[in-house]
């Protein structure tokens, strides 16, 4: 197999621009061909200008998706960046004894540890009153392990312990040194693909959205591109949080800052 060349790079870097928004710095070439030379090999191809031919013929839409998944990075772990969920908390007790659902999108879920730590704090704040989670991604790879709710125990080191006693099974025989999450939670979330780059499917709408550490990796336009299409489904009394490296203030003028990360519908 051929190295990876200049060219064929930034030929990489305009194929997931167009396909998720994402910008890869000069930086990511050695990642680039370190995640997409197993593909080459089980394709059986002899260059990277190859594989950039399958996927640019329309063929093959499976092994376009395939490429996603393997350069979108997805880190996550369970309750990141806790002051989010002490938010959370103050807004779903405020919400208690209200007839309609209390809903909150993961528009990044990546594995699902982001949608489990939000039902968690949903379920403990209002039990069995109507809530519910919505986790989404643009890699169908990490949704399909988001849906199996299975987790090394390694994974949940962050989750409290009560949460941890409440929410999650220990797993036992071959499955030992894992946790899954319980049917009651699981049944509350679903996971769905969305590609926050293209025109949105009908979701409904949400007392708060999730939008953390994914904006790191676009454009200011694609940045205000995303935020526009998220605006139609966020409460006009709702909020959307960031992750606490990022910032909206120069974005957009549609949502204004509440708190460090945390942001409000202007209208």
């Amino acid at each position: 197999m051929k190295a990876i060349t200049d060219k064929e790079f930034r030929q990489f870097q305009q194929f997931i621009f167009d396909a998720a928004g994402i910008t890869l710095p000069d930086s990511k070439k050695i990642l680039v061909s370190g995640r997409l030379s197993k593909r080459l090999h089980a394709c059986e191809l002899e260059s990277f200008s190859d594989y950039l031919l399958l996927l640019g013929s329309g063929l093959r839409p499976d092994e376009v998706q395939r490429a996603v998944d393997l350069l979108t990075t997805n880190e996550t772990y369970f309750f990141r960046e806790i002051k989010h969920f002490e938010f959370l908390r103050a807004q779903a007790l405020a919400a208690r004894g209200r007839v309609e659902s209390f809903r909150v999108w993961s528009a990044a879920s990546s594995s699902g540890e982001e949608a489990f730590s939000i039902a968690m704090v949903l379920a403990d704040c209002l039990g069995d009153a109507p809530w519910d989670v919505l986790g989404t991604d643009i890699s169908s790879r990490v949704l399909a392990g988001a849906e199996r709710a299975l987790y090394t125990m390694e994974r949940g080191r962050h989750i409290p312990e009560a949460y941890l006693k409440r929410y999650c099974m220990k797993g036992a025989a071959e499955f030992e040194g894992s946790l899954l999450i319980q049917r009651a939670l699981r049944n509350r979330v679903s996971f769905r693909q969305v590609n926050l780059n293209v025109a949105l499917p009908e979701l409904g709408q949400f007392d708060i959205i999730f939008l953390r550490n994914v904006m790191i990796y676009f454009s200011d336009d694609t940045k205000r591109q995303v935020i526009a299409r998220l605006l139609p489904p966020l409460k006009k009394s709702g909020y959307l949080l960031v992750g606490h490296s990022e910032s909206l203030n120069e974005i957009s003028s549609a949502v204004r800052p509440v708190a460090p990360s945390i942001y409000r519908r202007a209208t």
